[in-house]
């Protein structure tokens, strides 16, 4: 078989594109070792006698499995745990995420008049100093102090 090598050269200029990555028809070999002019060789990348491979590339294959595994909660063991607790979720965010909604139940209450503007106010301040962790413990917390109606 014919040197192509200085073939090669100008096609991986002209494809932009490394040597390894030029792709030469071996049916066609005889005319691409009589091109000499990189006029020839344009002429023969036009004919698809000489391409460009595709870049290989790393596939994202394995990384979607495991994002899809870790939306519903799998792989998150202690072992792939990397940081504090508080690094994961920060003490503001956790803290942000546990009074919005006990305010929220709060208001709702006021509003539709279940409990007193002096009540709330009360309640309202014992959560801004952490007494209370979720709705459903301020709702009970009220229901055993008697300031709130058990409902059925």
């Amino acid at each position: 078989m014919a040197d192509l090598k200085n073939q090669r050269r100008m096609a991986s200029q002209i494809l932009d594109c490394g040597r390894d990555r030029v792709w030469m028809d071996p049916e066609a070999s005889e005319k691409i070792s009589e091109a000499i002019t990189r006029e020839d060789i344009r002429g023969l990348i036009s004919e698809g006698a000489i391409k460009a491979k595709k870049i290989k590339g790393v596939s994202r294959g394995r990384a979607r499995i495991v994002a899809e595994k870790q939306k519903y909660g799998h792989r998150k063991g202690p072992g792939s745990r990397k940081g504090t607790d508080n690094a994961r979720v920060p003490d503001k965010r956790r803290w942000i995420s546990t009074i919005r909604p006990i305010r929220d139940e709060l208001k709702k209450l006021r509003d539709e008049g279940k409990i007193t503007p002096s009540v709330y106010r009360m309640y309202y301040r014992k959560a801004k100093g952490g007494v209370y962790k979720s709705r459903r413990n301020i709702r009970q917390h009220m229901i055993s102090e008697g300031h709130l109606k058990e409902e059925i």
